[in-house]
């Protein structure tokens, strides 16, 4: 034992003086002026790629990938090998920033600098269109930085029914004391509507399970296009679940929902509504809510496009683990917590649009004892669950996570696929659920009733009566059509791909997708 524990310390040291011996001669102030915290970059490009650093207050700290991956700069993680095209490039491209805070005004009133100083209007900043020669009006506009962002949350501007907001947003609205709010819980589904998990919705929703106020529990579903079934879709709706869309072609490359354009999101996401409308003959305008694939917030134009397209909500931001749980918010004002997550391409300006955050959840399996671990959005991003028991765990200490502080909504967000994976991951789903109906203040609801509440916020005691979430509250009886239309189609989008349209309405000329929404045909 002691024979390998000397290899082992000559091993690491042999390590440390290689690194010793890397680092020699670097300049470490030089290397990390104007570098921010979080940026991984190479000393140089020779070896086999894995190795980066990053400025530590007390100097370089170096990461390495596992053995057959390669760090990719650009995406700052590490990634196969093969996939990695920037192994000579020690750094991502740094951008020229406008100069924007300065002792003394270098510009005249109304305007700002550029990075090399010159001077344009201050709406030319963060338009989405480069200005500046040097190109530095668009470089500064996160959602701090923006120089026309939205301002920061005002009460006394901000009333409901139509807008909400608090400085952490951790407040309760109305006021209301915790102990008298219903404690909301939220059972959203990414993805298409089929086979492969109808039968897991009939299971959850079986129509049995009914909340404190006698009407039966509901879902969002947050639909893509690509092998839904309409019918089934239709079959959700008439029930009393919230169908909301998640985009056309849920594209694979993230990079095309962060840096989508407006014409982009609008084909994509009113695209996607138009198709549910028609095909699963949802006629009551009832489709209000998006999220984005892979959570991949599109900024400002995602929700000028949903400002255009009376889009209600959007159900697509994270806010990180924090000691209390934050509510949802409307984006006239600053967002009151961190862009977190994927790009960060958080919306910096004032949008007339909810945000229904996705608050993390804490995956620790003893919360009392374990060290801190990032949190997870999706309950099937909570790698470290592995079994029913780690589950239920899991659902019941979130709950009382929220219970017992501001009661702010539980979101559950899965995809089906994960739930089905083992057959103790559903039991577990139900025996939870029908727990929580067991007490009087737990209401599972759809994001839509979330809002209604939240815009006319009503105590517990007074929530029998609650007319918005009465509506199609114990709906019976059978689907519109027992024998869809199972249409074989095809379109130029897609070449070479048949594909089945499941519906209870006529079949269209052309499989729909994003160039022709209805499939009637190219309009020329």
């Amino acid at each position: 034992m002691a024979h390998w524990w000397a290899i082992l310390s000559i091993l690491m040291l042999s390590s440390a003086i290689a690194q010793q011996d890397k680092l020699e001669g670097v300049d470490v102030e030089e290397v990390c002026a104007d570098r921010p915290a979080d940026e991984y970059f190479r000393l140089d490009t020779e070896g086999d790629c894995r190795e980066v650093y990053r400025c530590t207050k007390s100097g370089l700290k170096e990461i390495q990938c596992p053995s057959g991956l390669a760090f990719d700069v650009l995406k700052q993680t590490c990634d196969w090998k093969a996939k990695v095209t920037n192994c000579d490039e020690k750094e991502k491209p740094r951008k020229v920033k406008p100069i924007l805070k300065t002792d003394e005004p270098i510009c005249s009133e109304g305007k700002l600098s550029c990075g090399d100083g010159e001077c344009l209007d201050k709406e030319l900043f963060c338009n989405g269109k480069a200005d500046c020669k040097d190109e530095s009006d668009e470089n500064a506009c996160s959602v701090d930085e923006d120089p026309n962002r939205a301002p920061e949350c005002d009460p006394t501007q901000c009333a409901l029914p139509d807008c909400f907001c608090s400085a952490d947003g951790t407040r309760i609205p109305g006021g209301i004391e915790p102990q008298q709010v219903p404690q909301m819980i939220t059972i959203t589904f990414n993805g298409a509507v089929n086979v492969d998990n109808i039968d897991l919705y009939e299971d959850i929703f079986n129509g049995q399970r009914q909340n404190p106020n006698g009407c039966s529990i509901k879902g969002t579903f947050f639909v893509s296009h690509k092998y839904t079934n309409y019918s089934a879709v239709q079959d959700l709706h008439r029930r009393g679940h919230e169908i909301s869309v998640f985009s056309l072609t849920h594209k694979d490359d993230p990079n095309y929902w962060t840096g989508g354009s407006y014409d982009d999101w609008l084909a994509e996401m009113a695209g996607s509504r138009l198709i549910v409308e028609r095909f699963a003959n949802i006629t009551d305008g009832s489709i209000i809510g998006m999220r984005a694939p892979y959570l991949r917030v599109g900024g400002n134009k995602q929700f000028e496009m949903m400002a255009d397209q009376f889009f209600v909500y959007d159900a697509s931001i994270t806010a990180s683990l924090g000691r209390v749980p934050i509510w949802p918010y409307t984006l006239y004002f600053r967002m009151p917590h961190k862009c977190n997550g994927n790009a960060h391409n958080c919306p910096s300006r004032s949008h007339p649009v909810w945000e229904m955050v996705m608050n993390e959840l804490d995956r620790r399996d003893d919360p009392t004892f374990d060290e801190s671990l990032p949190g997870c959005h999706m309950v099937d991003s909570c790698s470290n669950v592995a079994s029913g028991e780690q589950f239920a765990r899991l659902l019941r200490h979130n709950f009382n996570r929220h219970y017992n502080s501001n009661r702010a909504p539980l979101g559950l967000h899965f995809h089906a696929s994960w739930l089905k994976s083992k057959k103790e991951y559903r039991d577990e789903l139900i025996k939870f659920i029908e727990e929580m109906l067991g007490r009087n203040d737990v209401f599972f609801v759809t994001n839509l009733q979330v809002i209604q509440w939240m815009q006319n916020p009503t105590e517990l005691n007074s929530l029998r009566d609650f007319q918005e979430w009465k509506e199609k509250c114990d709906v019976k009886g059978q689907p519109y059509c027992s024998l869809p239309n199972a249409c074989p189609l095809t379109t130029r989008e897609l070449p070479g791909e048949t594909l089945r349209l499941f519906t209870c309405m006529e079949c269209p000329n052309n499989y729909p997708w994003i160039l022709d929404p209805t499939g009637d045909g190219f309009s020329v």
